[in-house]
């Protein structure tokens, strides 16, 4: 792996934005760290450390980074498009948007459904064998929850196309478009009570998001400091005179939360963040011309994906063995706690570098299938219905869990009940559908 790393790290041409790569990876080792601080685990069950020291809440404003990811996937994504159209033959028709599909989905759908499988045998052993309660129960319920972040990538990978084109005809109206349709649910929602309204904000908020992406790419975010102020600005009085709560992430038991599903609380957050990272363009581009430190990322982007999918299992499996050993499981946030916290992130890494080793595999990008070649033509329709299964079925998983399989226990995806099943059947399905139409009629 070494010598593949630094192979691609050699050829990186010198028009790459590599500062992009860095926050991929840096977006998402920053959730990763986040969730395994945030766990206060304890032989009576799981609780969140933001819970039980509200006073830490404020620090949610720096480590809730998924709006830079999604920015990072906005570029990113026109980027790969604009690539594609213009390595377009003559009447190519819908293979720029199947080529588009198979390219960014396989290695997305690909480790995710690995996961699902792995995790589904695992969750249907231990109930069959009539376990499921504890630490295990909460483990089948809990691991599945990241899924969501996959579920809302794909549906921008799917819109990417149409999103883009809004994008060059209005520029920064199409954001404004994007940003007064969270607005308006946000209304709806609190004001007028709507039912379910606000899940449309799934949509809305991170497509926003994403679309700040499209501008970046354009060389369009001229005045980063102005864009920080006025999402910090927007954010602290959503907080301070509206519905929304502190925290930018959800917390047990509140009514309202800023993440589930998204407010504009959340998009005034994400257009702070945007702003503060673009500041910090000019020093990271000059730290990563250094060979080591751009082999690192370029190192880490590589695995990206399977850490996030597996960093709960480590976690967990940590905890487990804490337990299994009758090592003391401290209170919370008390001082043993806190000496305690060094040794259980070490361990978590230490396992989550061992999945990743197992897994990694997986998260191999597929051979590039260009615009008008046998595989790429008439796959357009296929890979979007695949999409929407895998977007329909990784929600409803990171809904529902693995715990309760075999029992019918479901959750509400937007007004819908969905079992683990049911889930599990979607993910597999889309996923099949988008590696059939990756093989087109060519390898048929």
């Amino acid at each position: 792996m070494g010598s593949r790393v630094r192979e691609l790290a050699g050829a990186t041409p010198a028009t790459r934005d590599r500062y992009v790569d860095l926050l991929r990876v840096a977006s998402l080792a920053a959730v990763v760290l986040g969730h395994w601080l945030m766990a206060a685990v304890t032989p009576d069950g799981v609780g969140n450390l933001l819970a039980v020291v509200p006073a830490l809440q404020p620090l949610t404003w720096l480590l809730q980074v998924m709006p830079v990811f999604f920015f990072v996937g906005g570029f990113s994504h026109a980027l790969s498009y604009r690539s594609l159209l213009r390595k377009r033959p003559e009447g190519s028709g819908d293979s720029v948007y199947s080529a588009f599909l198979r390219a960014r989905l396989q290695r997305l759908l690909r480790p995710t459904t690995v996961f699902v499988l792995v995790w589904g045998a695992a969750a249907l052993l231990v109930q069959l064998l009539g376990g499921g309660g504890g630490l295990t129960g909460v483990t089948l319920r809990m691991v599945t929850q990241p899924l969501w972040f996959i579920g809302i990538y794909l549906a921008m990978v799917a819109f990417t196309p149409p999103l883009l084109r809004l994008h060059e005809r209005y520029g920064w109206g199409a954001f404004a478009a994007l940003a007064g349709a969270a607005a308006a649910v946000d209304v709806l929602r609190f004001a007028a009570g709507v039912p379910y309204v606000e899940f449309l904000n799934f949509a809305f908020v991170w497509l926003a998001v994403h679309q700040l992406g499209f501008l970046r790419a354009d060389g369009r975010v001229h005045r980063p400091a102005l864009l920080a102020g006025a999402g910090l600005a927007a954010a602290c009085a959503l907080v301070a005179f509206g519905p929304y709560p502190l925290s930018m992430v959800g917390m047990p038991g509140e009514k309202v939360s800023n993440m589930a599903p998204p407010t504009l609380a959340l998009l005034a957050h994400g257009l702070w963040l945007v702003g503060a990272v673009e500041l910090l363009r000019a020093p990271a581009a000059r730290l990563l011309e250094r060979p080591r430190v751009w082999r690192t990322v370029v190192a880490a982007n590589g695995v990206a994906m399977t850490a996030f999918l597996w960093h709960l299992t480590a976690m967990f499996g940590v905890y487990g063995a804490l337990l299994a050993l009758d090592v003391p499981l401290p209170a919370p946030a008390s001082a043993a706690w806190w000496a305690q916290v060094p040794l259980r992130i070490a361990c978590a890494a230490t396992l989550t570098a061992a999945l990743v080793a197992a897994f990694r595999t997986f998260e191999r990008p597929a051979a590039p299938t260009a615009p008008g070649h046998p595989a790429a033509s008439g796959g357009g329709p296929l890979a979007a219905l695949g999409a929407t299964l895998c977007l329909l079925g990784v929600l409803g998983l990171s809904m529902v869990g693995f715990n309760g399989l075999l029992d019918g226990r479901t959750a509400l995806l937007i007004a819908i009940p969905v079992s683990a099943p049911a889930a599990v059947a979607m993910t597999l399905g889309g996923w099949l559908l988008v590696e059939r139409a990756g093989r087109g009629r060519g390898a048929r």
